[in-house]
């Protein structure tokens, strides 16, 4: 009976794991549709909203799960804040970067970076972590790299959009892996080191430029509050999907993301080429490889550890 038990609650975590999953790739996949909605709007005031609105949904959040001393011990930590301010740095690039490329009808290139991050991250543990790779693994990185070369001398775009995104996010994935703190914690103390520099910003932007917020349309005022909720809600749904999911099943799950925001870039009229047909379609197949080649490891350890010493 109480095996029994421990197996339904066990299939209700995952359940519940695939939901906050589906939910948090999707609505990253989505985003652009309302950034379309602030394309009025200058990027960096975008970005400034997004993290100062962050701070205090994500103090609600932090009271609503208790995790109130996670952070603050990690603020008192002068490493640990020193490190999540670099992540700060780079994930705030990363944004205003992804908020330009949407509101430049550059979606298909921001979707291409985020296919190209997990074999970004696989680069990096050659170059950063001295690993070695697999064949499956390098056939998929050169795939990927191929895909790039093509987009570059055929239709003589160098998407380095791509790159970008996809370098300053395996940045600060990495980052983020070489800390010991949990998601939300992380990411309140990383808006809340940045929201000075954004108040003090939309400050001097209002006086130099003028402010998209407070001008009297009511609508753009609840779009630009929104930005914090935006930014909070997908990453602690990733949280509550990360700590009851294997990584496999995450590895899948990722590419809702970036197949999102794709269609929602031909949605929008950008420009597809046979060019980019030819290189999506080598960095999808370079995907499948890579995926295929992680749950054959998967299998393969869960099969060694269940094996009797």
């Amino acid at each position: 009976m109480s095996d029994r038990k421990d197996h339904n609650q066990g299939d209700s975590a995952v359940r519940l794991g695939l939901i906050c999953g589906v939910f948090a790739y999707g609505l990253w996949g989505i985003l652009p549709v309302y950034l379309k909605a602030l394309v009025a709007v200058d990027p960096m005031e975008i970005v400034g909203h997004r993290i100062l609105w962050s701070v205090p949904f994500g103090a609600l959040i932090l009271t609503f799960r208790k995790q109130w001393r996670e952070t603050l011990k990690a603020f008192a930590s002068p490493r640990m804040t020193m490190l999540l301010g670099f992540s700060a740095a780079v994930i705030a690039g990363n944004w205003l970067l992804y908020v330009w490329a949407v509101a430049s009808e550059h979606i298909l290139q921001a979707s291409l970076g985020y296919y190209i991050n997990p074999l970004m991250f696989v680069a990096a543990g050659v170059f950063v972590l001295k690993e070695k790779l697999n064949r499956a693994q390098i056939t998929a990185v050169a795939l990927a790299a191929l895909g790039v070369c093509v987009l570059t001398f055929g239709a003589g775009v160098f998407p380095w959009v791509s790159l970008v995104l996809a370098l300053s996010f395996t940045a600060y994935g990495y980052v983020r892996k070489m800390l010991d703190i949990g998601g939300m914690p992380g990411l309140f103390i990383e808006t809340a080191l940045l929201s000075p520099f954004a108040l003090v910003f939309l400050i001097w932007f209002s006086q130099a430029q003028g402010l998209a917020f407070g001008q009297g349309d009511i609508g753009m005022d609840a779009l630009l509050i929104l930005a914090g909720p935006v930014t909070v809600v997908p990453l602690l749904l990733f949280a509550l999907a990360a700590r009851r999911l294997r990584f496999s099943t995450l590895g899948f799950l990722q590419y809702i993301g970036p197949t999102g925001q794709f269609f929602l870039g031909l949605y929008y009229g950008e420009p597809f080429t046979p060019y980019h047909a030819v290189c999506f379609g080598l960095i999808w197949t370079a995907l499948a490889i890579f995926s295929l080649d992680a749950v054959r490891q998967n299998r393969r350890m869960r099969a060694a550890a269940r094996q009797p010493v």
